[in-house]
């Protein structure tokens, strides 16, 4: 028998198409008339955060097209569906760029991640992806603490919530 070895790429994919519909749930559960709600003055907002996510994808697209990430602070979002499909847009997208890649590139390849045109940090092809979803996941988990403060319903992500039991 024949031993299949997954590369970290493949898991890195696998894991990323796994997290994309509960980062979906969670933008679609704010209430779309309370994104400016921040439970302290020194808390990003939610339509903040929910750019965030949005870029955190965008990002590593910029990356498999350009070679680099030049990214900015989020100015917010004005419409859950819009950010809710640009996240799904972009996450497709990113995926199928990272289908391409080869192992050289992933483990190898160094990327600079700008922000405003500044160097700000350096990690190999592969790392920078698993910087940006670890880091999606943690933001993910600060909106989810909004949701049920802002008077929406906490979706379920990794199991059920009090709010939702079905996954």
């Amino acid at each position: 028998m024949r031993r299949v070895v997954m590369t970290n790429r493949d898991f890195f994919v696998e894991r990323l198409e796994a997290e994309a519909p509960a980062m979906l749930r969670v933008i679609r559960a704010l209430p779309a008339d309370k994104l400016d709600y921040r439970p302290h003055p020194r808390s990003r907002s939610a339509g903040e955060l929910v750019a965030v996510l949005v870029g955190e994808v965008a990002g590593p697209v910029e990356m498999c097209e350009k070679g680099l990430i030049n990214g900015e602070e989020p100015k917010g979002v004005t419409s859950l569906e819009k950010a809710a499909a640009d996240y799904e847009r972009l996450q497709k997208q990113l995926v199928a760029h990272l289908r391409k890649v080869d192992e050289a590139t992933w483990n190898s390849k160094k990327i600079p991640l700008l922000m405003g045109g500044k160097k700000v940090h350096e990690g190999t092809f592969g790392s920078l992806c698993w910087e940006l979803l670890f880091d999606a996941v943690h933001h993910r988990g600060q909106l989810s603490v909004y949701i049920r403060p802002m008077g929406g319903k906490v979706p379920s992500i990794y199991g059920p919530s009090a709010d939702d039991m079905g996954m």
